[in-house]
């Protein structure tokens, strides 16, 4: 399978290769924004286009690599399988709609709340215990989202903010879900979840509006960078715990207004810059002090 290859590219120790997965997924999520900003269409639209092109592309990677088939792997992921997808539907449309709603700087900001929601989901379902060291780079993650939002949030962005907290209530769901159910294919759930999307989209979605431009921003969105980097994400999970992945794929969080200022001049705050930074150096001292431990 894909995976496998993938998988063999990576390092030896287990953890290590979640933590790569978890960064590499990070950084593609980071470009999401950018696609999102060139699609030169409305919310539902590109939460349309997204979700299609992330079905077809996963559904054909099923059909290539996996002997089961595309619903042999569905009925035999069950369950956890379905509710993953429709926990995509929730995190990747409100994504969608948020940042067409909100300043990049803003969304990112609230997802940073994820590793809270994940450990404290993880807690409470599966009683995973939570280091020392990976609450610590919470508290720092938190003190650097804290920095960022003194300077960057703005008024009347209620809307895009409440969407924001709907996507990260979800991705912390996900997380602890991929943990627990870690032989569920991960290639299935981003594929089901962008089915999911498209098929709600479509209704209140104009597809015969669309530019050539704005399917050819989408394609390579949802063919490409999108749901590769949300497969790391959850394969990463099969390797650390849920709130670790979650805390490592936090990058995207601050690439992603790096990538959206050198694109479209969407010029961060003093304070986003310096909460950023923290967020960064949050997540490296912790993967320093895990490996020291090792």
């Amino acid at each position: 399978m894909i995976l496998t290859r993938i998988s063999a590219l990576l390092p030896d120790d287990s953890r290590d290769k979640g933590r790569l997965a978890a960064l590499g997924g990070g950084l593609l999520i980071s470009f999401d924004p950018v696609f999102i900003r060139l699609s030169g269409t409305g919310g539902f639209d590109t939460a349309f286009l997204f979700g299609l092109f992330t079905a077809i592309s996963m559904f054909l990677l099923i059909r290539m690599t996996d002997e089961r088939g595309v619903l042999g792997v569905l009925r035999d992921g069950g369950w956890p399988l379905v509710v993953s997808g429709l926990l995509i539907l929730g995190s990747a449309s409100t994504f969608v709609l948020s940042v067409k709603h909100t300043a990049v700087a803003n969304t990112m900001i609230i997802l940073s709340g994820r590793p809270v929601l994940t450990a404290l989901a993880s807690w409470i379902f599966l009683r995973e215990r939570t280091s020392k060291a990976l609450w610590l780079a919470i508290v720092g993650v938190i003190a650097g989202i804290f920095i960022v939002v003194s300077g960057s949030l703005e008024s009347g962005n209620v809307l895009g903010d409440g969407l924001a907290l709907i996507t990260v209530t979800c991705l912390g769901l996900n997380g602890t879900l991929w943990r627990r159910y870690k032989s569920i294919s991960r290639l299935a759930v981003v594929g089901l979840g962008g089915l999911f999307i498209a098929l709600v989209m479509f209704v209140p979605a104009a597809p015969s509006d669309f530019s050539p431009a704005t399917w050819l921003v989408m394609a390579a969105m949802g063919l490409g960078s999108a749901p590769l980097g949300r497969v790391l994400n959850a394969v990463s999970s099969r390797y650390i715990p849920a709130a670790e992945m979650a805390t490592i794929a936090l990058s995207s969080a601050v690439l992603a207004p790096g990538w959206v200022f050198l694109i479209f001049a969407e010029q961060p705050s003093a304070a986003t810059l310096l909460g950023g930074t923290v967020v960064l150096g949050s997540i490296f001292s912790y993967i320093v002090m895990t490996r020291q431990r090792a």
